[in-house]
């Protein structure tokens, strides 16, 4: 009971908050959210002012009141940013302007935590070390130091009691989802609790950072040798759980486009590798920097870009490439007919769905777009509406891809930053093709076969004792019937005809190697 009424006042707070910045009318745009609540919010909250200069976009409106609530309405809106099904894709393109900035801690604080973690005076590791950070944002701020051994680096410190903090927020956050999922079907649908879920889990790993370090280590292994694109060495010496310290990368930030034109940087194939490197990363590795904001991408001297701060990572698995890959492949090849089965076959549109008809609503979607002149084709507007238009097809949100949409609609963003005439398509479908002929070809289908086939062989003998007690039983319930003729048991023929066929598997092992 007490909870409740916690959780009560602090969705009240946040009413303040929203009516301050002329952002409840934005509710009404949301299609989960109750036609009666904004109105209810609206005459609770009459006597609060609003602030005056505010933004004209209602999405923009909303980032800004989210970003006064703190860090975790920010990260919040961050991943609703990808959502355009769960708040409308107004909202949703609005979202994507929230900055993860906030005023930068005490240098005692920083002080504090930093010679905790390493367990003595932090002049006994550093010589010389800024006391005002260069950064600050929701999870932490860092510092520009040199170590002992004269190497430039940045520190980056969390702040203080902001686990506490995300888990007070947090708790509000599911208290919503599950309130709007027990009450509306379509809440349900978009699977709203495990929105929030991938909010807290992902927060919670950024905000260790001996994870991020291990991150940034796996991402550096994985992309080693890639031509124009490296990650800062970290110094596992001075990285614990609360403090993190990486080697220092000088260069003009990709937000500073004129800063880039000036250096004599070529920006079109600066945004081609952008989303290069994002592609190779997800469909070849399975494991991306899901955090490609401009402010976390550098461009050095040379023309190599660095990336920085690893604290959100995206995984999707190997099937989850494949389905990846065809989706957008038969999106460039417009065969809706392929791009629709790829769904059904990943489980992501139920069987008992149409699968001519969801091929139609595909072609509706994207021959508009694909139509369009090539400086107005987005493929981050063609996502958004792709996950807008699968609602009548009962198609569930899978969380497990939020990051990738996020960060596929942010790698866009960005090549279009550097060059408006950017086409996400025709950058993307050499690295598509690629992956499809190294992973879709008779060949490599086999050589999975065969690779995986001593696992499969490993696991027979359990398998077929399984089998063969529940033919016992079968023969042991089933009474003969000696007055028709006698038919092979249709199990023990299953049974002969697996074995042969990991007979005849064995041997191509065999024949091949």
């Amino acid at each position: 009971m007490f909870k409740t009424i916690w959780h009560i006042g602090g969705l009240y707070r946040l009413a303040l908050n929203l009516r301050r910045h002329h952002a409840i009318e934005t509710l009404n745009a949301m299609p989960v959210m109750p036609a009666l609540l904004p109105s209810l919010l609206r005459a609770t909250t009459f006597f609060i002012p609003r602030k005056r200069r505010l933004p004209e976009n209602s999405g923009a409106r909303l980032a800004l009141a989210l970003s006064k609530m703190g860090p975790a309405y920010i990260k919040l809106g961050q991943t609703l940013a990808t959502r355009p099904d769960v708040i409308g894709r107004p909202l949703a393109e609005g979202l994507l302007t929230l900055q993860d900035r906030l005023p930068a801690f005490e240098w005692k604080a920083a002080k504090s935590i930093m010679e905790s973690e390493l367990g003595t005076v932090y002049t006994d590791h550093f010589s010389a070390f800024d006391e005002t950070p260069i950064a600050a944002a929701s999870i932490a701020q860092v510092h520009k130091a040199t170590t002992l051994d004269g190497q430039s680096v940045a520190v980056k410190i969390r702040r203080p009691d902001i686990i506490r903090r995300f888990q007070k927020d947090l708790s509000l956050f599911s208290w919503i989802a599950a309130l709007a999922e027990n009450h509306s079907a379509k809440a349900r649908r978009l699977r709203l609790t495990d929105v929030v879920k991938t909010v807290e889990d992902t927060t919670l790993n950024e905000m260790d950072f001996r994870k991020e370090a291990a991150s940034c280590a796996e991402l550096a292994a994985n992309m080693e040798g890639e031509h124009g694109y490296r990650i800062p060495s970290i110094d596992f010496d001075l990285t614990f759980e609360k403090m993190m310290t990486i080697e220092w990368v000088d260069g003009i930030r990709l937000i500073d486009r004129d800063q880039l034109v000036e250096a004599g940087h070529d920006l079109n194939e600066l945004s081609q590798r952008i989303v290069q490197i994002f592609l190779k990363q997800a469909m070849r590795d399975g494991y991306f920097h899901a955090d490609l904001h401009q402010g976390n991408l550098i461009v050095e001297a040379d023309g190599t870009i660095a990336a920085i701060d690893f604290g959100i990572m995206g995984h999707i698995t190997k099937k989850e490439q494949q389905f990846l890959a065809e989706i957008l492949y038969g999106f460039i090849l417009r065969d809706y007919e392929r791009v629709a089965e790829v769904h059904f076959e990943a489980g992501y549109v139920p069987r008992s769905e149409n699968v001519h008809e969801f091929a139609q609503a595909l072609k509706a979607i994207a021959d508009p777009i694909m139509d369009l002149p090539v400086s107005e084709i987005s493929a981050g507007k063609l996502l958004a509406q792709l996950f807008a238009t699968t609602e009548r097809f009962s198609m569930q949100t899978q969380p497990q891809l939020i990051l990738l949409q996020r960060t596929m609609v942010m790698a866009e963003g960005m090549a279009l930053h550097l060059n408006p005439e950017a086409n996400m398509w025709e950058i993307s479908r050499p690295i598509l093709e690629a992956w499809m002929r190294d992973n879709l070809s008779p060949e490599i289908i086999l050589a999975d076969f065969i690779t995986a086939l001593p696992k499969l062989i490993r696991k027979l003998p359990a398998s077929l004792e399984r089998l063969l007690d529940l033919l016992e039983t079968m023969d042991q319930t089933q009474a003969p019937n000696t007055d028709m003729p006698q038919k092979g048991n249709p199990i023990t023929a299953w049974v002969s005809f697996t074995l042969g066929l990991i007979a005849g598997a064995a041997l191509l092992k065999i024949f091949f190697l």
